[in-house]
């Protein structure tokens, strides 16, 4: 089979279940972003392999990338596809929201906003906790036209905060300074 179709020179693509649509389609926009972010993730996670106090944060990254392809999935059905792809899980949701619960217990409270930086894992941390932001804003405006499955906006929002906290546990293990916004 060939990479390349040519169905799409024109300027449009298919949608799960059949329905072509412009690439500009806030779908299309909605789950490129997410696609964006896994590859961010993995970055991420293969940068982070080599640490062997942030194995088991490797091993979640490894789990988030395949709720994330779930994600772009979900985001992807059109006309047609609907049913054709599983929905993400509740325990989707919970193993981001335990995942935050067990790093935040680790960490020393702050009373101010951290700014990325000390190490470029830190910065990829924040990276990733960005892109997810957008992506959240990108699934937000499809659900608006078209609607987004909810599990779907509900793991985005979650997994930005995830991503902030593991900035915050990858600042520690790496025994960095934090770097606190001082206005």
């Amino acid at each position: 089979m060939k990479v390349y179709t040519k169905s799409g020179d024109k300027g449009s693509t298919s949608l799960i279940g059949g329905e072509r649509v412009p690439k500009s389609d806030s779908r299309v926009e909605a789950y490129g972003t997410v696609d964006e972010l896994t590859a961010f993730a993995s970055l991420l996670a293969d940068k982070l392999s080599g640490e062997k106090t942030l194995a088991k944060n490797v091993e979640e990254l490894r789990r988030v990338e395949s709720h994330l392809m779930t994600a772009a999935a979900l985001l992807a059905v059109g006309d047609g596809g609907e049913g054709k792809v599983a929905p993400l899980s509740a325990e989707a949701v919970l193993f981001l929201e335990q995942a935050i619960d067990r790093m935040q217990e680790r960490l020393p409270a702050i009373t101010k906003f951290t700014i990325p930086g000390g190490d470029e894992r830190i910065s990829l941390c924040h990276v990733c906790r960005t892109v997810c932001r957008r992506a959240e804003r990108a699934a937000l405006r499809a659900d608006a036209e078209h609607t987004a499955d909810a599990g779907v906006l509900v793991y985005l929002n979650r997994l930005s905060d995830y991503f902030y906290v593991l900035g915050r546990t990858v600042t520690s293990a790496l025994g960095v300074e934090e770097i606190l916004w001082i206005p």
